[in-house]
């Protein structure tokens, strides 16, 4: 299997702006639980980015490195170039680690904001921004996600004046080839 490192990947793309911002309006969800956060999400919609266009099959992995910094391994297919793109980068809380809102890098010292706005009770998917409306992902712990609870997730984001009708839908299917990790 090809992999092809990336400085800029899925749910990052806000490393472009260097802000580490949240969208007017939107507020970041509390009581978060970074232990119960870590671990491999599915991306299920995407607002669609150059850095990632032409990619299913997409995963973020959050794990803990040995210094405390948050590990972020982000993984996708091209299903026409049948080759895997990943990136790895680090990651911070911006304030509290009880409020989902983050900094990440894939490249130096540029960060993006990463905004967790919406997760399950139980750690089971969410919907994130970066620092402006131009990011937006609806992640799950599994590779389909509940049609009720993706149509809440798409109310929401259109209530915080997300250009929801712009989402594009994630293979995360037969398409999707076995992955080597």
């Amino acid at each position: 299997m090809k992999f092809k490192t990336w400085l800029l990947f899925p749910l990052f793309g806000s490393l472009l702006t260097g802000c580490a911002g949240i969208p007017d309006g939107a507020r970041a969800v509390n009581d978060f639980e970074l232990d119960r956060y870590l671990g491999q999400w599915y991306e299920i919609a995407r607002l669609d980015h150059s850095f990632e266009r032409d990619l299913d099959c997409v995963t973020a992995s959050y794990s803990l490195r040995d210094d405390d910094v948050i590990r972020v391994i982000n993984r996708g297919y091209n299903l026409e170039k049948q080759e895997w793109n990943e990136a790895e980068g680090k990651a911070y809380f911006i304030d509290s680690e009880n409020e989902g809102r983050l900094k990440v890098s894939f490249f130096g010292p540029f960060y993006g904001g990463y905004n967790v706005l919406e997760l399950d009770d139980g750690y089971q998917w969410a919907l994130v921004s970066g620092p402006s409306r131009d990011y937006l992902w609806i992640l799950s712990r599994t590779p389909r996600l509940d049609p009720s609870v993706d149509k809440r997730l798409r109310e929401q984001a259109a209530r915080l004046d997300f250009p929801v009708e712009e989402l594009i839908e994630v293979e995360q299917g037969a398409a999707c080839p076995a992955r080597d990790d």
